[in-house]
């Protein structure tokens, strides 16, 4: 995980990283400047030999950034041209320092204080479709107001040309003390970003601006990164590739050693998804699967699901859903299930609210909680003592989408998850649990006020189905933490990134219109082959 700093908390890891360590603040800016180089290289093909770049440059360090880029980029042979947005006597410090060097070497074309932004676009002369790359080095982290509409053309003229485009820092515009997404700004179809990622790159609705993003190490000690006060992170490829290797297949591996998954799902009318939770929990690895369902539902889940799925059907009310009574019946199965999921196609009624409460209040191991199971406990007040072992041997862990989490906040007020954040970290805190917040960028939130966003995943996987095959990978890689005495907590992170990825990969051979919760599921092959060859 990369821990994710404020603007204000890179200003003062880049201040200590020159008071306390020596470490030249004009160092750090050619280091970035190298770092964007590398990035734009292999992006257009390795090979400079008649590529064009056209960088624009805006005050303050960001036009510094681009100034030293412009320079760098020239000296390994491209053609360069540079648009500052300013005057180049408006420069201060180290940003100064690299626009005089730039200005003054007569190697690079550029045009000083672009006079009317908004008329930018139709400069004679200026054929923005004819270069390779265009650079974005207007406005970096320091912006705290919106952009004037006069940019408006610039971003648009950038985006019609379809020139790759290459962000710095951050696609200029956003920010995330603003925090909007209406505001006028420029994406990218890559943001290069350095020591660590700021809450612009990975924030829900921000994030898809940034196109792929790059953390670029450019000389700041760890250790600096490590202090900041920051409890927000990015999950990263490092933390699914350490998991898979902590729970890895040996010798001596055989069913019991990779831990028993135990699934509370289906009903009459919805099957399917003790189905799909059933399946993906069998393909994570885990030792046995097995599916506990109303005693109706149990020859339509046995004759689909894979066949090493076990399936045991139980009390159920009238409506064809689970019933109190069949607590009773499960006794032995809980002592011997390492995890526990329940939810996936539950379906509600008075009798199952109980039966789901009592395997909360009952529970001796970590448990999952989705769908019907979340909505059967809204509004949410469980708590669980953080004090104690069961938080940590037997987490709750909820995975709402964004209604079932209102559901369990109990408000139909939208704006209670504007800042998502902080409502994250703030219901994680005070219920003692481990929140998987579904949407557009999933949020996993602990007890102790730690928050990770996952980048992986797309929006073909807001689709019927993908919920329940999440269930079963979380409830499968948590069955195997437990089973092996890891982690819980970076376990549903792991967790989270591989589902995310096998979505990826489902859309690239399938596309978001066709792929399927199933196609995602059957995707785990290729994310775990390419995730072990990492571990080489």
């Amino acid at each position: 995980m990369q821990k994710v700093l404020t603007a204000a908390e890179m200003r003062e890891v880049d201040r200590l990283t020159t008071e306390k360590y020596g470490i030249p603040s004009i160092l750090l800016m050619e280091n970035a400047a190298h770092a964007v180089a590398r990035v734009i290289t292999e992006k257009l093909g390795g090979s400079v030999d008649g590529k064009s770049i056209l960088v624009l440059c805006g005050p303050g360090n960001n036009g510094g950034d681009g100034a030293a880029l412009a320079r760098v980029l020239c000296s390994q042979g491209f053609l360069v041209e540079v648009y500052f947005f300013t005057k180049i006597d408006s420069y201060k410090f180290d940003a100064r320092i690299n626009v005089d060097v730039l200005t003054k070497t007569n190697t690079v074309r550029y045009w000083e204080e672009v006079p009317i932004v908004a008329a930018w676009p139709q400069t004679p002369g200026l054929d923005i479709g004819s270069y390779d790359a265009i650079v974005d080095a207007l406005f970096g982290t320091g912006i705290s107001r919106p952009l004037n509409d006069e940019f408006r053309n610039v971003f648009d003229a950038i985006k019609q040309s379809m020139v790759f485009t290459v962000a710095v820092d951050i696609p200029s515009g956003l920010s995330e003390e603003l925090n909007v997404t209406e505001n006028i700004h420029a994406g990218a179809d890559v943001t290069v970003s350095f020591t660590s990622p700021k809450p612009a790159n990975v924030l829900p609705a921000l994030a898809g601006f940034n196109g792929d993003l790059i953390i670029a190490n450019i000389g700041s000690p760890q250790i600096l990164i490590d202090e900041q006060a920051s409890q927000f992170y990015l999950a990263a490829k490092d933390d699914a590739v350490k998991w898979l290797g902590s729970t890895s297949f040996s010798c001596d591996s055989y069913k019991n050693k990779r831990g028993h998954t135990l699934l509370v799902a289906g009903s009459e009318s919805y099957s399917g998804a003790a189905v799909l939770a059933a399946d993906a929990a069998m393909r994570s690895g885990v030792g046995l699967v097995t599916v506990v369902t109303p005693r109706s539902s149990k020859e339509s889940i046995a004759s689909r699901a894979l066949p090493e799925v076990m399936v045991k059907g139980v009390a159920e009310t009238e409506s064809g859903a689970v019933a109190e009574e069949a607590f009773d019946e499960l006794t032995e199965l809980l002592g011997k299930a390492n995890a526990v999921a329940v939810g996936s196609g539950l379906s509600q009624s008075e009798s199952t609210h109980r039966f789901v409460q009592k395997l909360v209040e009952k529970r001796t191991q970590p448990m999952v909680l989705d769908a019907d199971a979340l909505n059967l406990l809204s509004p949410f007040d469980v708590h669980v003592d953080t004090s104690g072992t069961l938080a940590l041997q037997s987490p709750l862990i909820l995975t709402p989408h964004e209604g079932e989490f209102m559901r369990l906040l109990g408000t139909e007020d939208k704006d209670a998850l504007k800042d998502r954040v902080a409502v994250v970290r703030e219901f994680s805190q005070k219920h003692g649990v481990i929140l998987v917040l579904k949407g557009e960028r999933v949020l996993i939130g602990e007890p102790g006020g730690k928050v990770v966003v996952n980048p992986t995943g797309n929006s073909g996987l807001g689709k019927a189905g993908n919920g329940d095959t999440l269930t079963g990978i979380l409830a499968g890689f948590v069955t195997q933490a437990a089973a092996m005495k890891i982690d819980i907590f970076e376990t549903v992170v792991a967790a989270v990134y591989v589902a995310g990825m096998a979505g990826d990969v489902a859309e690239k051979k399938y596309g978001q219109r066709v792929m399927t919760a199933s196609d995602v599921r059957e995707c785990l092959v290729e994310v775990f082959t390419s995730l072990s060859e990492k571990q080489k």
